[in-house]
């Protein structure tokens, strides 16, 4: 294997284990999957609350970063809730991640934020479009020379 491929197979790891978790996250708050809330079992919060909002961001988002479509934006949108939950939930407990629970929040942030200048990747819905795109207007227009 070389190393550009190896490059691709570790990012598309990376990019379906994060969806995923943001999914499950994400299905916690509005579904009450996986025990619910913490502290608040099988509970689930407000459609059109913050924290509401949030977690179907952290749903929709989710899946479209384990395909890889609309990767960049997408990832953008889930860094920024990410600083806005870690700044407004955790920073008020303590300076330090560590200290306030907050390190996931810190690395959903910087990966998303990494995964937005990055792209989808080789192995994304985003490559696949772009290259379907390319090929239709490579084509050859039908009677012209």
């Amino acid at each position: 294997m070389n190393r550009e491929n190896a490059i691709q197979i570790s990012y598309l790891l990376l990019r379906v284990v994060t969806g995923l978790l943001f999914f499950q996250s994400g299905c916690v708050k509005t579904f009450g999957w996986f025990g619910g809330m913490p502290g608040q079992p099988g509970e689930t919060v407000q459609l059109l609350s913050q924290i509401g909002i949030g977690a179907w961001m952290e749903v929709i988002g989710g899946i479209a970063i384990m395909l890889g479509l609309g990767t960049r934006i997408v990832a953008f949108l889930l860094s920024g809730e990410m600083a806005v939950a870690y700044w407004q939930f955790h920073a008020p407990g303590g300076a330090w991640p560590v200290v306030n629970h907050g390190i996931p929040a810190v690395l959903f942030c910087f990966i998303s934020l990494f995964m937005a200048a990055y792209g989808g990747g080789d192995w994304s819905l985003d490559r696949l479009i772009k290259n379907r795109r390319g090929a239709h207007q490579t084509k050859p227009i039908e009677g012209a020379s």
